[in-house]
């Protein structure tokens, strides 16, 4: 295990701590910097170990499908600088999320897809990342529901960090291009949807979060189903909203 994977996790306990240690002063006074510093420390370094997760999913089950060349290239360590470039792929996402709350996918594994045994393998590769996130927000959601008294700093920075989880899943599960959800059906497509696909791979994610950035009604409906899913795994949108106010106090 990668010491720069270690390194996220300690960032996002310390948030965490500060969250419970800056909860006493937020409830006395209605805000607390403390608080802020531990929500935005926990989101950030919870959104990248994540995206870890996310990547090591990818890899793991395309270890298994066959393609043995991911050990090789790192994936299997979770070190963050195998999966990403450091400007467009961690930092980019990062201030994209300040700005905008969207958890814009980050990393990415290069996969021999013809070492992969089967179509239906091929699938499950892509598949497994979306699944890590929607596991890890079914995860942080039981443990607020889960963990009695709770301080409501740290109740708060968990769902806002679950609920950023499920966005993840439901943006990457949409089947575009470029996306792992278009990944989950393409090795059962004919040759010339692939070829098309392969055309417009690179920009259109671009598009899609140009969409939900600019368009309300499609930012609208992407986020009324992000909530839905939220929903079903136990979320409560109070307390993830309550996160999102502090992660960006910006505004």
């Amino acid at each position: 295990m990668s010491p720069w994977f270690l390194l996220l996790l300690v960032i996002t306990v310390a948030g965490a701590l500060l969250t419970v240690i800056g909860t006493p002063e937020a409830v006395a006074e209605g805000s607390s910097v403390l608080l802020t510093t531990g929500i935005v420390l926990l989101v950030l370094g919870g959104w990248a170990v994540s995206l870890c997760l996310h990547e090591f999913g990818h890899a793991a089950v395309a270890y298994r499908g066959g393609d043995h060349s991911v050990r090789a290239k790192g994936y299997l360590t979770l070190d963050i600088r195998r999966y990403t470039d450091v400007g467009l792929s961690f930092v980019l996402p990062i201030l994209i999320l300040l700005i905008g709350g969207i958890p814009l996918p980050g990393g990415a594994v290069w996969i021999e897809h013809g070492a992969i045994r089967s179509r239906g393998m091929r699938s499950l590769v892509s598949l497994a990342g979306p699944a890590t996130n929607l596991v890890l927000g079914g995860l942080l959601t039981a443990a607020v529901a889960l963990v009695d008294e709770m301080p409501i700093g740290l109740a708060i920075g968990l769902s806002c960090l679950a609920f950023i989880q499920v966005i993840a899943f439901v943006l990457n599960i949409i089947p575009i291009p470029g996306l792992d959800g278009f990944g989950v059906i393409e090795p059962f497509l004919p040759i010339g949807a692939r070829r098309t696909a392969a055309r417009v791979r690179p920009w259109a994610p671009l598009v899609l979060f140009l969409l939900i950035i600019g368009v309300p009604g499609v930012s609208t409906v992407f986020f009324q189903a992000g909530g839905a899913v939220f929903a079903a795994v136990g979320g409560e949108a109070e307390l993830a909203f309550a996160g999102y106010s502090e992660l960006l106090f910006w505004r």
